[in-house]
């Protein structure tokens, strides 16, 4: 890995990004931060424990993001575990990029119980975790292009499946992104 890799796969721009941040600018808080933290487990957490089996530190801050929606804890309690635990971790793992971006996609998830734009963040960082460990390190940029839309396409239909339809309180959504309109 003599070049230095991207952490992130996906552009805020693109019309399928746009399209994902339109939905979950449709849904409440809860449905977006329960629809990121279940995919981050079913889909994400499986690449990062396949690298790192004893390493806890990213299931245990979705778990903390679990236990706030429950009422059991407060804000700042999830918010030490996802720094000082899920993002430590991937700041130790700069051999492995695909653990790396997948311990950050899982921070970003957590993370998404403060800020719900976080979601968003964990889609760039979990197509960066599938690219890395399906193509390897040498791919072209179109294929993790392609590998990109591709998650973000999953990740938009696990979105569907769980949408409420005409929900009265979405999420306030302030995106920091260049996004078209």
């Amino acid at each position: 890995m003599g070049t230095r890799l991207r952490k992130t796969f996906g552009e805020a721009t693109s019309p399928s990004t746009v399209a994902l941040m339109r939905l979950i600018e449709t849904q409440s808080k809860v449905t977006v931060v329960n629809w990121t933290l279940d995919y981050a487990e079913q889909k994400v957490l499986p690449l990062f424990a396949k690298r790192c089996p004893d390493d806890g530190r990213p299931a245990h801050a979705i778990a903390a993001a679990r236990q706030w929606l429950a009422g059991e804890v407060k804000l700042p309690y999830v918010k030490r575990i996802i720094l000082g635990e899920c993002h430590a971790a991937a700041r130790e793992l700069d051999r492995d990029p695909v653990a790396q971006a997948a311990a950050r996609a899982m921070g970003q998830s957590a993370g998404s119980v403060h800020a719900v734009p976080h979601s968003l963040g964990s889609l760039f960082y979990a197509a960066a975790a599938v690219g890395y460990d399906r193509l390897g390190f040498a791919a072209t940029p179109e294929q993790y292009a392609a590998v990109a839309e591709e998650v973000c396409a999953d990740y938009t239909a696990a979105l569907r499946a769980v949408a409420v339809a005409e929900e009265p309180n979405p999420a306030r959504c302030v995106w920091r992104l260049p996004v078209g309109r």
